[in-house]
């Protein structure tokens, strides 16, 4: 364990007053915000890299686009 002092807002403290064990409760909010803050980063990852599979897919499907026409009338 390791001790620390924080300034916090008053709404902030105004909370914590209510609460048994504040060290507890501090941790436990860091965690879910931690955890959250990495389920966005991956969300947003993974939203890019299927923006780029997805422009790679139009891309080859615009070079495939002209040799399907090949030899058709139009």
């Amino acid at each position: 364990m390791a001790r620390m002092n924080i300034t916090m807002p008053e709404d902030v403290y105004g909370i914590l007053q209510n609460v048994k064990n504040k060290s507890a409760y501090i941790a436990d909010a860091i965690r879910i915000k931690s955890r959250l803050e990495e389920k966005e980063r991956a969300s947003r990852a993974l939203e890019a890299a299927y923006r780029e599979a997805a422009a790679d897919d139009y891309a080859e499907y615009r070079e495939w686009e002209e040799t399907l026409k090949d030899g058709l009338e139009e």
